[in-house]
């Protein structure tokens, strides 16, 4: 399993971890940012597809900032794919 966490820009987490096995998420965590919300993701991405999931959350905007917590995991995740890719 891989661990990795972001230092997110323009929303209110400051930060997320999460790490990544065989493909899947696990162990998303949120510092900062709407409580419920950011809880509710990490439940619901728990061992989901990587791939799938930045696809589906990449572009969520929030209030007009043109990026989101869940748009910035998006782009975490697939920095932490592309770094993947790289050392294989």
């Amino acid at each position: 399993m891989q661990d990795y966490t972001i230092q997110t820009n323009q929303v209110c987490a400051k930060q997320i971890s999460f790490s990544i096995e065989n493909g899947k998420l696990h162990n998303i965590k949120f510092y900062g940012g709407c409580p419920g919300n950011t809880l509710a993701i990490s439940k619901l991405l728990e061992g989901a597809d990587a791939v799938k999931t930045m696809k589906i959350l990449k572009g969520n905007d929030c209030r007009g900032k043109g990026t989101s917590c869940a748009d910035q995991l998006a782009r975490g995740i697939e920095e932490a794919l592309s770094q993947t890719a790289e050392a294989i």
